[in-house]
């Protein structure tokens, strides 16, 4: 069957390479280090174990064309956090590894700027952070008491991450309703399929090779069996993500959530003057059901939300991700948000699946005894994380010492998710909890105590 990748995203559409598939798997094959899954995770862990070892026989399996999956589809925030934030880390362990998480978190993302610049991927690499607007009172109060407690608590300044009042907020991002804002400084905005097809061509020059249009169905101690043979290994890595629940045995590992996303035409400098993002600053507001967006290199806004109803036993259909009604709603968000932009034509709509572990908290791990190796969980942030993820795993494999391989999410198991029908019951039920609580604090200015344990349920 062909399939048409370029009408997967904006991203993989605008790319200049042909997207033609690379040679799939042809019978069986033994190699040092079997990696499933040509996304970020798996790429990022191929280069890093090359760079290490280039004697290493390292091949990586596609079940597409590299970038397919979501790291050919996101939003291009390149981000030096986690979705779950550093108090999870803290629980878990103790301040001072939580505090180690962060900086090697904020250091991925010059690290992505680093391999892009020495790799000449030309992916519109640019750290301009993320604002974040606060647009009724219940997110300014979040937002003040989030800056305080991580300044305090984990030794960010104001550097790092800092209250805006409501003109500075504006002075970055003319949307309507602002009351204020929170800058972060360690984010970049880039083309996403630009830089995971550029790291699958610097992974084939270091030596390795990327199998495509080959799929994975199951990962074992040793080997990883595919519809075009089977790959005997001493290391296997599960680098799946959004894609993991399809594995044998792995059901219950990640739900597949999923995330929409449009991109608008090329915006006119005299728009561009209106709304702002000088620097290409990321841009989001805090409400719960999350919006994300940000100016692309060529002068478009590239905007999502998540809200997209989860698929009963981790279905993951294509008609999801092309529902018309939800991106007619994240276009309205996006007006509502930025009224210049009403009458603005849309060129592309998409969508994706994210990996979700059942407590929000991403993971790195490689068990010497089995050689099984495997990163990810990042709940749509995953685009810095998992190039820190891989930096990791490429570390443990080869026994560099290192400090990142003492960082506290490594080793870390999340719990399975519930059987069916609860997990679909429950995903879908937060879904609409969380729409309900941004609707009630918009109107109340008070901040729903409903979201607040939905959060704790959840994480």
């Amino acid at each position: 069957m062909t399939v048409d990748y370029r009408s997967r995203s904006f991203w993989l559409d605008d790319l200049p390479d042909p997207l033609d598939p690379r040679p799939s798997l042809s019978g069986d094959v033994q190699v040092d280090v079997a990696i499933a899954g040509g996304g970020f995770t798996g790429l990022w862990t191929a280069y890093y174990l090359l760079t290490l070892d280039p004697t290493l026989r390292v091949l990586v399996i596609e079940k597409e064309v590299v970038g397919f999956g979501a790291s050919g589809r996101n939003g291009g925030w390149c981000i030096g956090d986690l979705a779950a934030g550093p108090d999870r880390q803290q629980r878990e362990s103790s301040n001072r590894a939580a505090r180690l998480l962060l900086g090697a978190l904020h250091d991925s993302v010059d690290e992505v700027g680093r391999v892009a610049d020495r790799e000449s991927i030309d992916c519109g690499y640019a750290k301009g952070g993320t604002i974040r607007l606060a647009r009724n009172s219940a997110q300014l109060e979040r937002q003040r008491t989030e800056v305080a407690h991580h300044q305090r608590e984990f030794g960010l300044t104001d550097g790092d991450l800092r209250m805006l009042n409501a003109s500075e907020a504006r002075e970055q991002l003319n949307a309507t309703d602002v009351l204020g804002g929170v800058f972060f400084a360690h984010t970049a905005a880039l083309d996403p399929a630009r830089l995971v097809r550029g790291l699958g061509e610097a992974v084939e020059r270091l030596g390795g090779t990327v199998a495509e249009r080959t799929t994975a169905t199951a990962i074992e101690p040793g080997r990883v069996v595919t519809d075009r043979g089977t790959v005997q290994a001493d290391v296997v890595v599960r680098a799946t993500e959004g894609y993991t629940s399809t594995l044998d045995g792995h059901s219950r590992t990640l739900s597949p959530l999923y995330s929409l996303m449009i991109a608008t035409e090329p915006i006119g400098d005299d728009v561009w003057a209106e709304i702002g993002l000088a620097q290409r600053q990321t841009f989001a507001d805090d409400r719960h059901m999350v919006i994300y967006g940000q100016r692309t290199a060529d002068g478009r806004i590239a905007f999502g939300g998540r809200g997209a109803p989860y698929g009963f036993a981790s279905r993951i259909d294509v008609a999801i991700e092309q529902r018309s009604y939800i991106h007619d709603r994240i276009f309205e968000s996006l007006v509502e948000l930025l009224p210049m932009l009403e009458g603005v034509g849309i060129t592309h709509r998409w969508g994706g699946v994210l990996g979700v572990p059942r407590d929000w908290y991403p993971s790195v791990g490689f068990d010497r005894t089995t050689g099984m190796a495997w990163a990810g969980g990042y709940v749509g942030e995953g685009v810095s994380p998992a190039n820190l993820a891989g930096r990791t795993l490429a570390e443990l494999i080869t026994r560099t010492d290192s400090p990142r391989t003492d960082l506290p999410w490594v080793g870390h198991e999340s719990r399975k998710w519930e059987p069916e029908p609860l997990r679909w019951l429950a995903i879908n039920g937060a879904l609409r909890i969380m729409g309900l609580a941004d609707r009630l604090e918009k109107r109340s200015g008070r901040e729903s105590l409903l979201a607040r344990g939905m959060w704790k349920l959840m994480r």
